[in-house]
């Protein structure tokens, strides 16, 4: 059984190389193209912060939440900026469903359910800090950085980061893929799927929890449950809230305020697991 296993994780494997790659240098290449003004736009962002955070996070671009982080440490951009483009990110999962080549409209709705949710949660976090404390304009103290773990960004070499890229995702699925078709050959598949599915509050707190693991391996994990039928749809997008790829990892880096820090940790978990719960409780499905 497990010969069979390792034979069925590669062949689907290499089934799946080719889109990857193309996934990825297409996103490299709006990377390059895009990075500076995007980052500019996010400067000069203002109020409309969370609703820009929250758009330009859902747009593939490699460190994008990197950059928030030092935007935010900079005191450039507000939390609800900051916490609007880590809810919208979608880290390794966009390309991931597209090289699956998943239902553009299951994407689309993803996509936008995590934008609208980083958007409000935005929102009223400004909100709620502006009443609490008053707008107090603090010491520009910004240092540019990319620290993302996975990409070779400023280089210029689209080409090489995008194989770079896919090599280490396609990795990490044919790890995560033999795990996983090793546990459905003894478990079963239905059964498996039915163990999750039954314990609806479970899964977002689960999910939520492996989404703060600060590098790409989660959203990678999360979205091979999804597609294969184990993870539902509130789980996944619990986890996909709560995860930032790299985000998270650099804000600890760049940012003093270790109290702080954990405040914003502690709201992305709150948040992934609250709307995955509803999602489940609702039966909404992408």
């Amino acid at each position: 059984m497990i010969a069979d296993v390792v034979m069925d994780t590669l062949l689907d494997g290499i089934k799946l190389l080719p889109f990857l790659f193309i996934t990825y240098l297409v996103m490299e290449y709006i990377e390059h193209k895009t990075s500076s003004k995007t980052q500019q736009i996010m400067k000069n962002s203002g109020k409309w912060g969370p609703i820009l955070g929250s758009i330009l996070g859902v747009v593939p671009q490699c460190g994008f939440s990197a950059a928030a982080s030092n935007l935010y440490a900079g005191r450039i951009i507000t939390v609800g900026t900051l916490a609007a483009v880590f809810l919208s990110t979608s880290d390794e999962m966009l390309p991931i469903l597209i090289s699956e080549q998943a239902n553009p409209v299951t994407i689309i709705r993803i996509l936008a359910v995590k934008a609208l949710i980083g958007m409000a949660i935005g929102f009223l976090l400004d909100l709620v800090i502006r009443r609490k404390s008053g707008i107090e304009k603090e010491e520009f103290r910004i240092e540019h950085l990319c620290d993302h773990e996975h990409c070779h960004c400023g280089e210029g070499k689209i080409f090489k980061s995008a194989l770079s890229h896919t090599l280490q995702i396609f990795v990490f699925i044919l790890i995560i893929s033999f795990l996983l078709n090793l546990v459905i050959g003894f478990v079963g598949e239905n059964q498996l799927a039915a163990l999750i599915s039954s314990k609806p509050v479970l899964g977002p707190l689960f999910s939520a929890l492996v989404g703060l693991i600060p590098n790409c391996a989660s959203s990678v994990v999360l979205t091979q449950l999804y597609l294969e039928g184990v993870l539902g749809a509130g789980a996944m997008i619990a986890g996909l809230l709560s995860g930032s790829g790299v985000g998270l990892l650099v804000l600890y880096r760049v940012n003093d305020n270790i109290k702080e820090n954990l405040k914003i940790t502690v709201l992305l978990y709150i948040v992934g697991v609250t709307f995955g719960i509803l999602i489940e409780l609702l039966g909404i499905v992408f």
